[in-house]
């Protein structure tokens, strides 16, 4: 005869059959699928770590390159990193080091090609506008000044602000608009801290075109307040 822990055990088997019964393809997909998302999140991970990785030699290989002034291996080199590995810091960084060292030796359209990319594929806002500033160098070089102009009127992030008044001012000198210059100059002046060493240099440029150093100093006063 069946005991009372005998019947107790019973009632339980049979709960737990008519549990699974009703829920077991649940739990049990459930389960495949909470392992499947680890598992995948485990192998994003594991992507992602070794992408950066072979960018990372990618970028070295083109470091190389710039620096032995080797421009066809450099180009190479950049391309495969854009094709392969398009969103990650070193492709943008690489571009940005390419775009300058083709610049400085006479591959202007290079060089645009080369910052234009940062511009157009690249969602950083520093990378960005240093992409800008650059090829509106090349632009101006090029006596492109609208186009280099067009550039430097992009909205760019605040420490940027004093760089970008001074090219603009470059820019205009090229022109031959001495007196616009000397206004974009003096915004330079007064976004710059009197701590940066450049400062200096845009007070001579200043002088240069016949504006006072002081009248840049006052320039400068109301941001100085503005700031505290």
């Amino acid at each position: 005869m069946a005991t009372n822990l005998d019947l107790q055990e019973q009632e339980q088997l049979d709960a737990l059959k008519a549990f699974w019964k009703s829920y077991g393809n649940l739990i049990t997909w459930t389960l495949i699928l909470a392992l499947g998302a680890f598992a995948g999140w485990r192998y994003w991970q594991h992507r992602e770590a070794q992408q950066g990785l072979e960018a990372g030699a990618m970028y070295e290989e083109l470091d190389r390159a710039a620096t032995a002034g080797d421009l066809p291996k450099l180009g190479r080199v950049l391309a495969d990193l854009q094709q392969r590995f398009p969103k990650t810091t070193f492709a943008a960084q690489g571009a940005l080091l390419a775009g300058k060292l083709q610049a400085e030796k006479g591959q202007p359209d290079a060089a645009k090609a080369s910052l234009g990319w940062v511009i157009a594929s690249v969602d950083d806002a520093d990378l960005k506008t240093m992409a800008r500033l650059r090829l509106a160098a090349v632009h101006a070089e090029a006596k492109a000044y609208d186009e280099a102009l067009k550039l430097l009127a992009e909205p760019v992030p605040a420490p940027y602000e004093a760089l970008r008044a001074d090219r603009q001012g470059d820019v205009m000198v090229l022109q031959g608009k001495p007196a616009d210059a000397v206004a974009a100059y003096q915004r330079a002046y007064a976004a710059m801290s009197d701590k940066v060493d450049y400062r200096r240099f845009v007070e001579a440029k200043l002088s240069a075109l016949g504006a006072p150093v002081a009248a840049a100093a006052a320039a400068s006063a109301p941001a100085a307040g503005a700031s505290k």
